[in-house]
């Protein structure tokens, strides 16, 4: 089994004012949360950490910015600077930072993630989202966000770019003849793409990584998402939810794997799962109740959060009538569409929303690791990406509790057996 984890709001705020919420104003901007949270999960023998990213602080909700400050839960720093931090501090753990496709130039993002590939020793990654705000957009000089299709069809050929420029260099350039050439310069090519969306001239001012490409990651529902994904990801993020449409989400990426020339286990499909713990499965079940009660009298969080993707102000509506019409939505069009099936009111998903949960786990350690080996037996998926605030007293529950309950079952490695990021994750 592969595990990953999910920072959901990425260099960024967890638990303002929560229960177990550690330092949080010390911790603010500063690594060691990040870097603790790094340590454990290589102890654990995770493949990798992914860093969620925006650069936008919505007022989409209300028309202020009150949702997105109060709690903290839209504050970003920039997760790039932080990687190789996190890589001096592990030796084996993948680490995985977000780039928006839309407003990177992909020559940037390229020669970026090739650095990053040599200064950790190739374990980077890097996960590809189009973006969906139309206030991100207008901060790139954009008037509104490009149309969701588009907007995968031009991340198809900037990710194409980024892959002719990462291979400007044959692998075998480098010479390092003493006292001779430093590379071959007949092995260094030009790559001239010239397409509808990108332009490149090429090559890159640096050789490949351990790598020779950074490990590709992307979530997508919607079937512009998934193509995109099928084509170019060593790693999916699934949140499909209940068993049978984890089943046939693996299915059909396996399906897409093949018409793309690849094979199904060339892109891991992890799960979005958020495990509540306890020491026995009442602990862990009343702990689950107390964070519905909790839920349940805060609707306007899931509607402003709502608001943010969507690019909606959810505040204009009803929440105790019928959806509205959501055809309009620019953003996340496979959650929408999941919300919109279920045929709830606005305060029903409200207080039921789990936007980080595939299916529920909760229980003692020894339940949620039975559930999990019994779920990836029915769906054929490859793991979980665990989707916890990042706080440490969750970061040592499932290190320390869930992990090595997994490991005595013989689904969790015990060591890490390549030296770059791409391999561990593509073992079996």
């Amino acid at each position: 089994m592969h595990l990953g984890w999910f920072a959901t709001t990425g260099f960024g705020v967890y638990g303002w004012e929560d229960p177990w919420a550690g330092n949080v104003a010390a911790d603010l901007g500063r690594p060691g949360l990040f870097v603790d949270l790094a340590t454990s999960l290589e102890r654990a023998g995770f493949d990798y950490l992914m860093l969620e990213d925006s650069s936008v602080l919505p007022d989409v909700y209300r028309g202020t910015f009150e949702s997105s400050v109060r709690r903290g839960t839209h504050v970003r720093f920039d997760p790039v600077p932080l990687v190789p931090l996190l890589a001096n501090a592990t030796q084996h753990l993948g680490i995985v930072a977000t780039v928006a496709t839309t407003f990177y130039p992909p020559f940037l993002a390229a020669r970026l993630f090739a650095t990053l590939d040599h200064l950790t020793g190739g374990r980077v990654g890097l996960n590809l989202v189009t973006a969906s705000a139309d206030g991100a957009a207008q901060n790139f000089g954009l008037t509104k966000q490009v149309e969701h299709d588009r907007r995968y069809e031009m991340a198809d050929e900037w990710i194409t770019v980024c892959k002719e420029l990462w291979s400007s260099w044959d692998r075998d350039a480098l010479t390092l003849e003493p006292g001779g050439a430093f590379a071959d310069h007949e092995r260094i090519h030009t790559i001239d793409h010239v397409g509808e969306h990108y332009s490149s001239r090429g090559p890159l001012n640096l050789p490949p990584g351990p790598q020779g490409r950074p490990v590709v990651c992307q979530a997508g529902a919607s079937p512009a998402g998934r193509a995109f994904g099928a084509r170019h990801a060593d790693t999916i993020i699934a949140a499909q939810t209940g068993v049978d449409a984890m089943r046939a989400y693996r299915e059909d990426i396996s399906r897409r794997l093949l018409e793309n020339g690849r094979k199904p286990q060339d892109a891991k499909v992890l799960y979005l799962v958020n495990p509540i713990l306890g020491d026995t499965d009442d602990d862990a079940f009343r702990k689950r109740d107390r964070l519905r009660q909790v839920q349940s009298g805060h609707v306007d969080r899931v509607l402003a959060a709502l608001s943010y993707f969507t690019s909606m102000d959810f505040s204009q509506f009803d929440v105790d009538a019928p959806l509205p019409d959501l055809s309009g939505n620019n953003g996340h069009q496979g959650t929408v569409a999941d919300m919109v099936r279920t045929g709830k009111t606005l305060r029903e998903i409200a207080t039921t929303h789990k936007a980080t949960e595939s299916i529920e786990l909760c229980g003692s350690v020894e339940t949620v690791a039975d559930r999990m080996e019994e779920v990836m037996a029915e769906v054929g998926g490859d793991g979980f990406l665990i989707a916890a605030p990042v706080t440490r007293k969750n970061v040592t529950e499932i290190t320390d509790g869930l992990a090595p309950a997994l490991r005595r079952r013989g689904l969790l490695r015990h060591r890490y057996e390549h030296a770059t990021f791409r391999d561990n994750l593509l073992s079996t």
